[in-house]
């Protein structure tokens, strides 16, 4: 019987090289079903019985992107014999953030520790043995470039895959978290094996608000209320939010398990120097104000001196090239409506749309900077906490910040965002942001209309664009989980509607938007039955009886 691996794990960890070695030239590389998420595929060498895939690197199996979307929905609905979970060994704790989700998989699994000649050249080591006997899953030191450990990696993850060696129940939450956990786990603990669901992963999963695993529990909306009362509890409890929660609680189980089994490495002089710059860079006071100087900057040279400055030479060339289009069409004797058309409408149109273009690519190439240099995940870190509240991640500051100066480059910023989310709800936000172009609209309209408040009219319209920006976000945030609740829910809540009583609309729960939704279903289809005819027949027999009397 042919074995079947799957290689996961983050992001510049080593895993392709893994997959490289292993596999040689007999790969294959294609796309996952209905999306453009690569995949490669191989047969490993040493072992011609067996099969590999390199899924897409991620940093948890939240359904975020959708690379970690198809990783997750393998994992869980194509189960690979085994997984091969590969670690950045000079970055432990943030690889082992992802292996703690996949050992919640239940699926047999081997961990393998990458890069160990950096680690161990630069002074530091892991003790392997208690690693493994805290996370109860093989952990084999190698270093894919070389090859050295590979042999053994094999040797461990075929006898796993054959013997299928489960991860032991691993139970590191504590707390509030705990008590949400296990309440929630108990809950569904007879749908989650019946739909062969890993029950702690999934019970996670419902923390987090997967409405997929809800769907696919088919869970009734009282077991849905029940759920966010342990959740709400939860998060009033921490005094923070549930995915605040839940990374809280793995990180300090492995800053607990690196604090007994790593030795880390002698900080190098650029280190030191980064936590310093750090200190500054996501300080509770000095984050905002640095970030502030340093966009205004970014925004000063592409605005006003380079993007400015290539804007001014490429109008000039197209305005140079369409004049002398002009008089050759008009030497030519053009029919004038040819001529108002070329020149009017694609030179004048065009060239209109590409006076854009210097702006944008030159804010890219400052926010390409940013990127590498590592400032926009710090930025994205101070603001997180913030923009959370209103449904969007940190990441989506920067483009809306970017809509203050044009909103076209604004959204085409946010496509560098990882989830899908949220730039959907970036883009349909970012024009409540109010750019250059609608400042002198602005000012006609507060001089036309308020001469005396001129000046108090253009701020309160300059900062109600953001509080209305605000309030649209806090309505989608709830109103796109609350839609498609409403269309795959299937109880029907409510008590009395449209006149139909409790004995034709069977109801129980609270009165939501999904009771209301399904009791206007089960409404018309009571309609359709003739009943309400029947109700109305006696309704107008009881108004006769009343007038005879």
């Amino acid at each position: 019987m042919k074995l079947h691996f799957a290689l996961v794990g983050n992001q510049n960890c080593g895993k392709s090289t893994l997959f490289n070695y292993l596999t040689g030239s007999n790969q294959h590389v294609g796309n996952f079903p209905g999306v453009t998420v690569q995949k490669k595929e191989g047969t490993i060498l040493a072992v011609p019985d067996a099969g590999v895939i390199d899924l897409p690197g991620i940093y948890s199996l939240s359904p975020y992107t959708s690379e970690e979307i198809v990783t997750r929905d393998l994992l869980l609905y194509n189960k690979p014999d085994a997984i091969i979970n590969v670690i950045d060994a000079t970055n432990i704790e943030r690889s082992l953030y992802l292996s703690l989700q996949l050992i919640e998989l239940n699926i047999p699994m081997v961990i393998a520790l990458n890069m160990m000649d950096e680690l161990t050249g630069s002074g530091g080591s892991i003790d392997i043995k208690a690693m493994e006997d805290s996370l109860t899953v093989p952990v084999v030191p190698i270093t894919a470039n070389s090859g050295e450990g590979v042999g053994e990696l094999l040797r461990r993850a075929v006898d796993v895959a054959q013997n299928q060696q489960l991860p032991r129940r691993l139970d590191f939450c504590s707390g509030p978290v705990h008590t949400a956990i296990h309440s929630i786990a108990h809950l569904i603990e007879t749908k989650a094996r019946r739909q062969n669901l890993p029950l702690r992963f999934t019970a996670t999963k419902l923390i987090e608000g997967d409405s997929d695993f809800a769907k696919a529990l088919q869970l009734s909306e009282n077991e849905c209320d029940i759920i966010g009362h342990f959740v709400t509890e939860m998060e009033q409890n921490l005094k923070t939010d549930k995915e605040a929660a839940l990374a809280d609680m793995r990180y300090a189980y492995i800053e607990d398990l690196c604090a007994q089994t790593v030795q880390k490495p002698k900080h190098t002089e650029a280190q030191l120097r980064s936590v310093k710059i750090d200190h500054y860079l996501t300080h509770k006071f000095y984050a905002i104000p640095i970030f502030v100087l340093i966009m205004g900057l970014v925004f000063w040279l592409t605005f006003d001196v380079i993007g400015a400055f290539l804007s001014d030479i490429l109008s000039n060339v197209i305005d140079a090239v369409t004049a002398s289009v002009d008089n050759t069409l008009t030497v030519l004797d053009i029919a004038p409506p040819m001529h108002s058309l070329i020149i009017d409408g694609i030179f004048s149109g065009v060239g209109a749309v590409l006076s854009f273009l210097p702006t944008i690519v030159t804010l890219f190439f400052f926010l390409s900077m940013l990127e590498d240099s590592g400032y926009m995940a710090r930025v994205a870190f101070v603001m997180d906490k913030m923009l959370r509240k209103i449904g969007l991640s940190g990441s989506s500051f920067v483009p809306m910040i970017i809509g203050f100066g044009c909103s076209v480059p604004a959204i085409m910023a946010s496509r560098t965002l990882a989830s899908e989310r949220d730039r959907k709800m970036t883009i349909l936000l970012t024009p409540f942001m109010s750019c250059s172009a609608k400042l002198p609209i602005y000012s006609l309209f507060a001089a036309a209309f308020f001469p005396d408040y001129a000046g108090l009219v253009m701020v309160l319209l300059y900062f109600g664009g953001i509080v209305v920006g605000v309030l649209a976000a806090l309505l989608l945030k709830g109103q796109l989980a609350d839609f498609k609740r409403m269309l795959d829910a299937n109880e029907v809540g409510g008590t009395a509607l449209l006149g139909i009583s409790r004995p034709v609309v069977k109801a129980h729960g609270s009165a939501s938007e999904v009771g209301i939704c399904n009791a206007v279903r089960q409404a018309m289809e009571v309609a359709r039955s003739g009943i309400i005819d029947d109700i109305a027949q006696n309704i107008d027999k009881m108004r006769i009886e009343q007038k005879a009397e």
